[in-house]
């Protein structure tokens, strides 16, 4: 497959020189990498305490955070992450966050405000009680009731 997208690069007849194409290329390759960072370090989280025990939590902290990434010779990509932080008791008080992403700052806030004060249940590391997992699975049945 490098072979044949470097054989590709190379035959280039539009009058771009080659490595150009290829740090372009490159470039683009970060920064599908880059966005779905966020996406894949939640999915991990889920699968890791999948089979934990359960806890209840209670969801006292919410935020929107603005994060822009610069895109070489192109228009920055302003994301707005939606941090809901929780505590439990297992035995001492632990806290731990659960985030997502959006694009536009008004539903980040909306769908965080929608879950402040929510009661969800945690997947808790039994070795570690200060490690805990909120799936998404979990969170959007702590708030089905809510919503309808």
């Amino acid at each position: 497959m490098i072979g044949s997208i470097a054989a590709i690069l190379v035959r280039s007849n539009d009058g771009v020189p080659w490595p150009v194409l290829l740090i372009g290329l490159i470039v683009a390759a970060a920064f599908v990498a880059g966005s779905s960072w966020q996406f894949v370090m939640q999915w991990l989280n889920g699968v890791r305490g999948r089979n934990w025990p359960t806890v209840s939590a209670v969801i006292d902290l919410i935020s929107v955070q603005k994060r822009v990434q610069s895109v070489p010779r192109g228009k920055d990509i302003v994301t707005y992450v939606a941090m809901l932080t929780y505590a439990y008791r297992n035995p001492d008080l632990q806290t731990g966050d659960y985030d997502k992403s959006f694009y536009d700052e008004d539903e980040a806030q909306a769908w965080a405000n929608s879950y402040k004060g929510c009661t969800v249940m945690v997947h808790v590391d039994p070795r570690d009680p200060s490690r805990s997992a909120l799936r998404k699975e979990d969170l959007e049945a702590a708030a089905m009731p809510a919503r309808r």
